[in-house]
């Protein structure tokens, strides 16, 4: 190991020897888990979360639940990890269970072309994406062994459709999924029989921690800073990831920027452990360390700060939070918090499969324990517990990052197993939230927004309420009739991308208009009716397709043009059977809230505006609501329309 090569190397003279390696070993296993995400599954680079959300939001993102993503996110985490990249992996583990569930829930697997033949009734959008939530919080509670803390951030962060069922299903396999990997990880650890590990990540036990109310003001103060320094980490993030949509288009400079990346954190690593000499006595140490290392400290004593490097970011955050007050200087801590948070800063974004959870609580428990240390000098309080100082910075760290607050208050909660600091987690994580939405919004809102997807939040923009369907509505709306020509739906096929078509009648159409509404025939649908060759030649010749027909087959996007004769594209197909009679439609005069509580209620793609006599007007997509945005600029609310960009 490499560590091992530094503890043979501490003079001088063989400096060279370790960081070559260590940067060589971050390097190779950053490339090999880059190209892995950039050749193999785009979908799979970063935690996931944005694009889990965007889904259970109602928008289809191709290849985010396929099993391509779960073998890329899987092995690519790993590799992250390993390469010594400032990341965590339970943001990839949320996303790793979303499309388990997803799997499951269609009962076969469309890359190797495997049905089972099971669940079929369960293969409809509704009830994939109740699978998707219950995944999304299986997620959370294997990583932290929090079912409950699960649930609610699948409720706070994912789900946009909410009912009873789904609250039990979610429960029940968040439930199964820390009873699965308690079970395991006793294994693993020589003791079956001792269910002792309900999660992947361990704060550990705090069996003496309290705090008096003189405290309270510090972890307001605490969550405050935590605001700002999360609204500096979106902000700057934010910048590098304008900086790689403009000049790293390419994929081989999206590997290179990792593995550049990688290098550098070695590089910073070792020239911290050089020129941080903290070095503290190894007989009065705590505990037996496995990777106490000597480093350029002399004989008898370990380096603290490669206590931190050495080893994996969750041993290194239970380390912060558990160790006595003498463990780390000051001055290792504050060097130590604002290059990690660097780093993490540029590492989020990368084409690699990737986490912000325990950086940013590692991050924020390191800059803790400093403010436990000036609170010793102040009370004798703090001298003995100077972990609850870490564990208020690393929530108000992770909470001003990403904005959360009910869900990460019960996680931590249950991480630590102790409810005496419920009340000033959810105060301080409250605080961080109110303060970094002052300067921008969260971490995944804005990927989301760099990303281009027409999300909804929970409430419609204000002051639109004056803003008719007429108003916003596409008018040019491609329909197809109810008999129509194979030819004409081969070039509507072609020619537009859209997922869905109206029916119309327009036997009666007297000048202009798209007819009478009488149904809406899906994409997918006509793709299907024309491989399959369901032609009206004549009254006798007629190709019928069951309902189980649809569900079993996924048309896959190929070129159709030259599958038919033009004899062929003479010959008509009648949709009546096979489209959706009932389409969602509104008045061309409904308010913009309704339209937008409609899309979200029910997570709709498009609805169908039409007039007094249920003619056709005009199509509304999500992309026309979400082009609405509030600003508030100088104390002034003004909505902004933002200009929709087609690929």
């Amino acid at each position: 190991m490499n560590f091992s090569v530094i503890d043979m190397c501490s003079t001088k003279t063989c400096l060279a020897l370790p960081l070559i390696l260590w940067v060589l070993i971050n390097s190779v296993l950053t490339l090999i888990g880059s190209a892995l995400v950039t050749f193999v599954e785009p979908q799979a680079a970063g935690s996931g979360i944005p694009q889990i959300k965007s889904y259970l939001n109602g928008i289809k993102i191709p290849g985010l639940l396929s099993l391509r993503a779960l073998v890329a996110k899987a092995v690519g985490v790993v590799l992250s990890v390993l390469g010594g990249l400032a990341c965590g992996k339970e943001g990839p583990m949320i996303h790793s269970g979303s499309i388990v569930a997803a799997g499951m829930s269609q009962g076969r697997a469309r890359a190797c072309r495997c049905d089972f033949k099971i669940l079929k009734n369960q293969r409809t959008d509704h009830e994939r994406r109740d699978f998707v939530s219950a995944g999304a919080a299986a997620g959370v509670s294997a990583a932290f062994g929090a079912p409950i803390g699960g649930v609610l951030f699948s409720l706070e962060e994912g789900a946009s459709f909410w009912n009873q069922t789904l609250t039990w299903k979610m429960v029940f396999a968040s439930m199964i999924a820390t009873f699965t990997v308690n079970l395991v990880l006793s294994a693993v650890h020589g003791h079956p029989e001792d269910l002792s590990n309900p999660g992947l990540i361990s704060f550990g036990k705090f069996p003496d921690i309290s705090y008096h109310i003189i405290e309270v003001p510090v972890f307001l103060l605490m969550g405050v800073f935590g605001g700002i320094t999360g609204a500096l980490f979106v902000h700057i993030n934010y910048k590098l990831t304008l900086f790689r949509k403009r000049y790293l288009c390419a994929k081989w400079l999206k590997v290179i920027e990792a593995v550049i990346v990688a290098a550098i954190s070695a590089v910073v690593a070792f020239l911290m452990l050089y020129f941080m000499s903290d070095c503290k006595s190894a007989t009065n140490h705590s505990e037996k360390e496995e990777h106490t290392l000597q480093i350029y400290c002399p004989d008898g004593e370990y380096s603290a700060m490669a206590s931190i490097f050495f080893k994996t970011p969750e041993a290194s955050l239970s380390h912060m939070l558990h160790q006595p007050l003498d463990e780390y200087s000051a001055s290792t801590l504050a060097v130590f918090s604002v290059m990690y948070f660097m780093l993490t800063c540029w590492t989020y974004g990368l084409s690699v499969s990737s986490g912000v959870f325990i950086p940013s609580l590692l991050s924020g428990a390191a800059w803790g324990r400093l403010v436990g240390i000036g609170m010793s000098y102040l009370t004798q309080e703090a001298v003995h517990n100077i972990g609850k100082y870490a564990l208020i910075g690393a929530a108000c760290q992770l909470g001003g990052t990403v904005r959360m607050t009910i869900s990460l208050t019960v996680i931590l909660v249950e991480c630590t197993g102790d409810i005496t600091f419920g009340l000033p987690i959810m105060m301080v994580l409250i605080l961080a939230k109110w303060v970094g939405d002052f300067f921008n919004t969260g971490l995944y809102d804005l990927h989301i927004q760099l990303m281009g997807l027409p999300f909804l939040p929970c409430d419609p923009p204000p002051l639109t309420i004056h803003i008719p369907a007429k108003q916003i509505m596409s008018k040019q709306v491609v329909t197809v009739r109810v008999t129509e020509k194979v030819g004409r739906i081969v070039t509507i096929l072609e020619q537009y991308p859209h997922s869905g078509f109206p029916v119309v009648d327009d036997r009666h159409l007297v000048s202009g208009g798209y007819g009478k509404l009488k149904g809406l025939i899906l994409r997918s649908q006509l793709l299907l009716l024309l491989r399959a060759k369901c032609f009206e030649i004549d009254k006798s010749t007629k190709v019928k397709l069951s309902l189980s027909d649809f569900q079993d087959v996924y048309p896959r996007v190929t070129p159709i043009e030259d599958l038919f004769s033009d004899e062929e594209k003479n010959f008509t197909v009648d949709l009546e059977p096979y489209m959706n009679p009932f389409p969602y439609a509104v008045r061309e005069n409904v308010s913009l809230p309704k339209m937008y509580t409609l899309f979200r209620g029910l997570g709709l793609r498009h609805v169908i505006v039409i007039n007094d006599t249920y003619r056709v007007q005009g199509i509304l997509t999500r992309k026309d609501l979400a082009k609405f945005r509030a600003r508030n600029k100088n104390l002034q609310l003004r909505i902004q329309e933002l200009k929709v960009v087609h690929h």
